[in-house]
């Protein structure tokens, strides 16, 4: 029953992501933890500040009063990690004073201690009656150039208005 449950939801999810691979879910999960392993080296450790413009978009909740929204994200990174990223970020508001939810995906380009490329992160934000609890971490595999195979998180500090970053991640030898 388990096997059949993995195959339906791995088809399900292949319909909506096209490029997904059903027969990767199937993989023996050690076998791949130990391939990424060996190919990543120890954990770096990148920061630097960012500058970032929300711009609010259509939501396709038009009822009134929806606690639904959505917004692009526009940033310039600058410190260990030099350039831009595009994304967008969905939101949901409660009743409950400083109680919500954003989730996001933003595609960086630019360059991290010399090494050039693309990745994607992934953002999870939630707050609950004002305390905040947020993860971004670098989506497997979305690395191109010399950033093919990075992983990691990064921690996002606002202090007195001004965004900062500390990015702890990971890259395979091969792409010196």
């Amino acid at each position: 029953m388990k096997s059949t449950t993995l195959i339906a939801g791995a088809f399900l999810f292949s319909s909506i992501f096209p490029l997904f691979n059903p027969a990767s879910v199937l993989q023996d999960p050690f076998t791949a933890s130990e391939t990424r392993k060996k190919e990543a080296t120890a954990m770096s450790h990148a920061k630097g500040t960012f500058e970032v413009q929300l711009a609010p978009l259509a939501t396709s909740d038009t009822s009134e009063g929806s606690p639904l929204g959505r917004m692009s994200i526009d940033k310039k990174f600058s410190g260990d990690l030099q350039g831009t990223s595009k994304g967008e970020m969905l939101t949901g508001g409660t009743s409950v004073k400083g109680s919500g939810v954003y989730v996001a995906v933003e595609h960086v380009t630019g360059s991290i201690n010399g090494r050039a490329g693309s990745f994607l992160f992934r953002h999870v934000g939630v707050m609950t009656r004002g305390t905040p609890s947020l993860s971004v971490e670098v989506v497997p595999d979305s690395g191109t150039g010399q950033l093919t195979g990075i992983t990691g998180k990064m921690n996002i500090i606002i202090t007195d208005g001004k965004h900062s970053y500390e990015f702890d991640y990971s890259l395979p030898e091969s792409g010196k």
